[in-house]
């Protein structure tokens, strides 16, 4: 976890993948636990520090989240994210190239909960959710396509799930038909501008996160 933003209403960090944003059953300790001891130390706060999640990334996922240190702040960015009001831009890798270089995907997904996993149809079916997404080809190596991605909704496991239904699977990314696994467990997904409108101060805060060490992702850059 590495700070990119703070000020007395929000924090941003840099997740690493791997780590959780918040608790599950595994009982690993999640990024919030490791922000909140964070700000305990830096600023000697006594008692217990509050910490709002406002949105999430998958574990295998790294980049950009962010919380909130305020209950004003927490409130209103749940709104603003909920608008669509936060500007998200997401790296992905994948061995496969879409037919087109760039384009809009629109689709209905589906969640299984029992599987954790999203499935995503052309038409609306029972429980479908509408998902839509922008997607540019920003760069090729010899055996790989990184493409930029702009959530236009945000469901679960959205891009994931319609980037492997375009044949483009996302590097590493088993449970949607990538051809094996990264060796450090992760995807080659993340999280990696976002930009919005302070909550508070009403200043534009636009912060990117660096690339993961993998040395794939510097082949493009």
């Amino acid at each position: 976890m590495t700070v990119l933003y703070e000020d007395n209403h929000i924090i941003i960090v840099n997740k690493e993948s791997g780590e959780i944003v918040q608790g599950d059953k595994t009982g690993d300790t999640p990024l919030s636990d490791i922000v909140k001891a964070y700000i305990k130390e830096k600023y000697a706060k006594p008692g217990n520090v509050f910490l709002g999640v406002v949105h999430r990334l998958d574990r295998p996922v790294s980049g950009i989240v962010v919380f909130a240190r305020t209950s004003k702040a927490l409130s209103r960015l749940n709104e603003m994210f909920r608008d669509g009001e936060v500007h998200k831009t997401y790296w992905a890798i994948s061995r496969n190239t879409p037919e087109r270089d760039e384009g809009t995907l629109t689709g209905w997904i589906v969640r299984n909960e029992r599987q954790n996993k999203s499935y995503v149809y052309d038409r609306e079916v029972p429980q479908s959710k509408k998902a839509m997404l922008m997607y540019k080809v920003i760069g090729r190596s010899d055996n790989y396509t990184l493409m930029e991605v702009r959530l236009m909704t945000g469901r679960h496991h959205q891009i994931r799930c319609q980037l492997a239904a375009m044949g483009c699977p996302i590097k590493g990314d088993l449970k949607y038909g990538a051809r094996r696994s990264n060796p450090d467990g992760s995807i080659s997904l993340m999280a990696r501008r976002i930009e919005f409108v302070h909550p508070v101060s009403k200043n534009t805060v636009s912060v990117e996160a660096p690339l993961p060490s993998d040395k794939l992702w510097r082949e493009f850059v």
